[in-house]
């Protein structure tokens, strides 16, 4: 089975077409920010946030690039996703809302990159929009292990991927002392 590839064909249109912007609780607001940006720049249709729960799982895809989603471990009863959730669209309320830039917040399960692509395709967005990594030793070994999400969504799907830096290595001060 061949897997389909990137080609002129399968472009999609970046004017007027939504993006998706994968968000995770307590960002920088500088990535929702950038596809508030972006958005305005394209004459986008609007932006569809998304933030995916590894701790969950896909029960029901919809056509809107929605899940029904369950928690992976069913015994443990948690339901700490609900509040995750409003807590990451309180947030978005407070920086998107000022923009006038339409948007909606989706609660995603399982591998974000799978996720977000599922998502793009559903809406077919333009472009997806994601922040690296967080800055830290923890933060580094899961991106080792896990690999950069940036790059899996690169290397997953066609549409363009816009990565937005939220840390930066000075490297003149690197080389100082190296």
């Amino acid at each position: 089975m061949t897997v389909p590839q990137p080609h002129p064909s399968r472009l999609t249109e970046l004017a007027g077409a939504p993006a998706v912007v994968g968000v995770v609780p307590g960002q920088p607001e500088l990535v929702a920010l950038t596809a508030v940006s972006w958005a305005r720049a394209a004459g986008s249709s609007g932006l569809v946030f998304a933030y995916a729960d590894p701790a969950r799982y896909v029960v029901e895809e919809l056509p809107d690039g929605s899940v029904r989603h369950a928690d992976v471990e069913p015994d443990a009863g948690d339901d700490s996703w609900q509040e995750r959730a409003a807590q990451i669209e309180a947030f978005l309320h407070e920086v998107v809302d000022p923009s006038g830039v339409p948007w909606r917040f989706c609660y995603l399960a399982g591998r974000p990159d799978r996720a977000l692509t599922h998502l793009a395709r559903a809406v077919d967005a333009g472009v997806i929009v994601v922040g690296t990594r967080r800055p830290g030793v923890r933060a580094g070994i899961r991106e080792f292990v896990d690999g950069s999400l940036g790059v899996q969504l690169s290397h997953h799907q066609h549409r363009p991927v816009l990565v937005v830096p939220l840390s930066v290595v000075d490297w003149k001060e690197r080389l100082a002392w190296g």
